[in-house]
């Protein structure tokens, strides 16, 4: 049986983690760059003076902070992705892979506090095909 779809899905989700993982390097980027955080940090409080944002050091630790969940988290789920593809080549453990893309799926949207929902829905949804496809069965 062929699991062009699932290895599809899997691609698009693993692209979705990628743009996810360069969100994350770019806040950890601007993080490290004072002159650009404490930028943005200002035009945040001019363009929303209603919003109680803490002050400037909290802030920039606590975006460092999520940027390295981002990337941290995206780069895993993308080699998990890479290897249940590789499960899936030739029909060897769709079950496995199918596992691995639904923890996947599941512990990266938490850990990112729902940053990763949509980027796991492929994940996901690919998991679910590998559990739920059964071979055709021929008969004689």
């Amino acid at each position: 049986m062929k699991r062009t779809a699932e290895v599809v899905l899997g691609i698009i989700g693993a692209l979705a983690y990628g743009f996810l993982a360069v969100i994350g390097g770019i806040i950890v980027w601007l993080q490290s760059n004072e002159d650009v955080a404490r930028g943005f940090y200002d035009d945040m409080m001019a363009q929303s003076p209603e919003l109680e944002l803490p002050d400037y050091q909290v802030f920039i630790d606590s975006f460092g902070t999520t940027g390295i969940i981002l990337l941290i988290g995206s780069i895993l789920a993308i080699a998990v992705g890479v290897v249940a593809m590789v499960l899936l080549r030739g029909n060897k453990k769709p079950k496995v892979a199918g596992i691995m893309f639904i923890v996947t799926a599941v512990l990266v949207a938490v850990i990112s506090l729902g940053t990763g929902v949509i980027a796991g829905a492929f994940y996901l949804i690919a998991g679910i095909m590998c559990l739920v496809r059964k071979p055709k069965q021929l008969i004689v």
